[in-house]
């Protein structure tokens, strides 16, 4: 099974030489999942990482004859990656996708705002994109295991970081490559990738508290506790839905600027909400590792069950610790990339 720490530069990778294209994309396809994930921890975006991939094997292929001698082909792949993610980042307006949390204090009101449209917000990334790489346990030189790194709270704050500092904190911290290694990427001394590399941890250690889920894999707990709030929706059961919170819970809700705290507002909000509905469906999914749903609703007198938003869940304590909803227009443009359907048939 490969795995994206298989990417530390002193492992041996088959030489190409000389390949023709065939043989080079033979070589390099086994490589594409962990290149786009990582591509994804940089940019905050799955078709943006597709896009950065795709740069990269172009790149790759027409610097193919300056290779020779640079060592192994997955690093250098890597490099070539890492170094169109910077470049991408640079001629952003905005380097940084974040979700609501990131851009104000929680709201004690009801938002009457159009959603921020014009944000590039931080979106998920389908867990069937990490079959192959997604691991439990990490490399002795990793802090971060691959299915924590991939989770939206971890890349929410790694995304605040300047792209220097998040490109050496994932080199080292999540794939496992000494700081030489990664100022061979970077640029610069093994001195000023370390100096680089402490600066992104204390960020991360003062914005990323210890004891965030670890992603581990659904327990009969979870399932049950996921099951209840399956029913607790279709059922339109507001008290059913609010028990199953943490008494400090947070509902994002991009491209919404605001965001919300607590179960008191949680049930304010949704009770109204689901008076403008005949009904819901929900659909799971998993996405950044994490229990999602594929959320539809019915409106009076209609017949389907529409696309309505993509759901993320984080929980801890056996309860329900943050809710990041996708809501239109963004939702629905997301289902694509999960696989399921815009209308389910009302029956």
């Amino acid at each position: 099974m490969s795995d994206d720490r298989d990417a530390k530069p002193n492992e041996p990778t088959p030489h190409p030489g000389k390949l023709d294209r065939e043989t080079f994309e033979q070589q390099v396809e086994p490589l594409r999942r962990e290149l786009r994930l990582h591509c994804y921890r940089m940019v905050g975006s799955p078709q943006e990482a597709e896009d950065l991939v795709q740069e990269t094997y172009l790149r790759a292929w027409r610097s193919l004859d300056t290779f020779v001698g640079r060592g192994p082909l997955r690093a250098w792949l890597y490099r070539i990656a890492t170094n169109a993610c910077l470049n991408a980042l640079a001629s952003r307006k905005h380097a940084h996708r974040l979700l609501p949390e990131q851009y104000s204090p929680p709201s004690e009101q009801m938002s009457n705002e159009d959603p921020a449209t014009e944000i590039p917000w931080l979106v998920p990334y389908p867990d069937s994109l990490l079959a192959g790489i997604a691991d439990e346990a990490p490399s002795p030189a990793a802090r971060y295991e691959t299915r924590e790194s991939v989770q939206l709270a971890f890349l929410a704050v790694i995304q605040q970081l300047p792209p220097r500092q998040r490109a050496a904190l994932l080199l080292c911290d999540v794939l496992g490559w000494s700081a030489g290694e990664a100022a061979s990427v970077l640029g610069g001394s093994s001195i000023s990738i370390n100096s680089v590399l402490q600066r992104a941890r204390v960020t991360l250690s003062e914005r990323y508290p210890e004891g965030r889920t670890r992603g581990a894999s659904p327990d009969q707990g979870e399932r049950a506790l996921l099951d209840r709030y399956v029913r607790a929706w279709e059922g339109a059961d507001g008290d059913g839905f609010v028990a199953l919170l943490k008494e400090d819970a947070t509902i994002a809700m991009p491209p919404w600027t605001r965001w919300y705290k607590g179960r008191d507002w949680s049930r304010a909000f949704f009770s109204k909400a689901w008076t403008a509905y005949a009904g819901f469906r929900l659909v799971a999914i998993r996405a950044n590792c994490q229990p999602a749903f594929a959320f539809y609703a019915c409106k009076p007198g209609e017949t389907l069950f529409r696309a309505h938003s993509l759901q993320i869940l984080e929980i801890r304590g056996g309860a329900i610790a943050a809710m990041t909803k996708y809501v239109p227009p963004l939702g629905p443009a997301l289902f694509a990339d999960f696989g399921v359907p815009l209308d389910l048939q009302r029956v």
